[in-house]
C-alpha cells in the first residue's frame, strides 16, 4: 500500500471521527448555548494540548514576534468554535457543512490582500463559482435565513482569516505559541460569557463533553498521520467525505434529507474547493498554497490547528 493510499485512508477515517463529534455536538445543542459547549469541550481538550506543549524543548518565549496579527487570530478562532458549534446546533449537518465548505474559497480571496498572493483567472472563476454554490443553498430571497446560517458563514470566513494569519506569520512564531494563544483566548473569553449562559449538566452530558474532546483530539492526530504520509493534495480533499456522513447520520439520526438546493449548492461548492486544491497542487501555480498549507478542517475552533501541529513536529525533528 502506498503513502498516498495510506494517507487517504487515514484522513477518511479522521473525518468520519469528526463528523461523528459533529452529531454529539449537534444533540447537546438542542439542551445548551453554544458557548457553554465550547468552553467545556475546549477545557476538557486543555489536558490533551498541554501534554502536547509541554515536549516543546526550543529556548524562548511565550511572547509572540507578531501580537496584533496573533490577536487576530486568537479572536478569529473564539469565533469560528462558537459560531460552528451553534450552526450544528440549529441547522441540518448536510446544510452546515455546505456552507463550511467555503472556506477555501474564502481562504484564496483573503490570500490575496493578506500573503500576496496573486490568483489567475482559472481560481478566480472557481472562487466566483463556489461563491454561487452558497448562495445556491441559501437562496436568499426565496428561503427564510435564520441565524444559524450567519453562524455558519461567520465560521467559515473567521476559520479562513485564522488560516491565512497563521500562513503570514507562520514561519517567525514559535508553534507553541501559534498553539497556545487561541486555547487561553478561547478559556477567558467564553469563561467570561459563560455565566449568562450556563445550564447546569447531568452526568451523561458531561461524559458526552468528554466525547467531543477526546474525538477531537482523535481525528487532529489521524489528520497529522495522513499528511505525514501522503501529499497534500491528496489528503485535502477527504474531507469532503463528511458530506456523506452528513447524509448518513442526518437521516438516520435526525430525520433530515437535504433538499434538491442544498445538494446542487453542495456540488458546486466542493466541486470549486477541488479545483482550487488541484490547482494549487501544480508548480508555479500558487507561491503561498494557501488551501493546501491550512490543513485543518475548515469549522475547527477548539483542537489545536493541524498546520501549527505538524510544524512542531517538524522542529522537535530538526532539534
Amino acid at each position: 500500500m502506498t503513502g498516498n493510499v495510506k494517507g487517504a485512508l487515514l484522513a477518511l477515517a479522521a473525518f468520519a471521527i469528526y463528523s461523528t463529534h459533529d452529531v454529539v455536538v449537534k444533540f447537546l445543542g438542542v439542551h445548551y448555548h453554544a458557548v457553554q459547549i465550547v468552553f467545556f469541550a475546549g477545557l476538557l481538550s486543555f489536558p490533551l494540548a498541554t501534554l502536547m506543549l509541554m515536549n516543546d524543548r526550543t529556548d524562548g518565549t511565550l511572547r509572540p514576534v507578531h501580537p496584533w496579527w496573533m490577536a487576530l487570530r486568537t479572536v478569529s478562532t473564539v469565533i469560528t468554535g462558537v459560531s460552528a458549534f451553534y450552526a450544528f446546533s440549529v441547522l441540518p449537518l448536510a446544510q452546515t457543512y455546505a456552507i463550511l465548505f467555503a472556506a477555501p474559497l474564502l481562504i484564496t480571496v483573503l490570500a490575496i490582500p493578506v500573503l500576496g498572493e496573486k490568483v489567475g483567472l482559472r481560481r478566480g472563476l472557481a472562487v466566483g463559482a463556489g461563491l454561487i454554490g452558497v448562495l445556491i443553498v441559501l437562496r436568499p430571497g426565496a428561503a427564510p435565513l435564520s441565524m444559524g446560517h450567519a453562524a455558519a458563514l461567520a465560521a467559515a470566513v473567521f476559520s479562513s482569516l485564522s488560516s491565512v494569519v497563521v500562513r503570514k506569520i507562520g514561519s517567525e512564531e514559535r508553534s507553541v505559541v501559534l498553539l497556545l494563544y487561541p486555547i487561553v483566548g478561547n478559556f477567558i473569553a467564553l469563561g467570561c460569557a459563560l455565566p449568562f449562559v450556563y445550564r447546569p449538566m447531568p452526568v451523561e452530558h458531561l461524559g458526552m463533553l468528554g466525547i467531543i474532546a477526546a474525538f477531537g483530539f482523535v481525528a487532529m492526530m489521524l489528520v497529522i498521520a495522513a499528511y505525514r504520509r501522503a501529499e497534500a493534495v491528496i489528503v485535502a480533499p477527504m474531507q469532503y467525505s463528511q458530506m456523506i456522513w452528513a447524509a448518513i447520520y442526518g437521516y438516520l439520526i435526525f430525520g433530515e434529507t437535504p433538499d434538491e438546493w442544498t445538494v446542487a449548492g453542495s456540488a458546486v461548492i466542493i466541486a470549486s474547493g477541488l479545483y482550487i486544491v488541484l490547482r494549487e497542487g501544480l508548480t508555479k501555480v500558487s507561491e503561498n498554497r494557501p488551501v493546501l498549507e491550512s490543513r485543518s478542517r475548515p469549522e475547527t475552533g477548539v483542537m489545536p490547528r493541524i498546520s501549527s501541529m505538524l510544524r512542531r513536529r517538524a522542529e522537535r525533528s530538526e532539534g
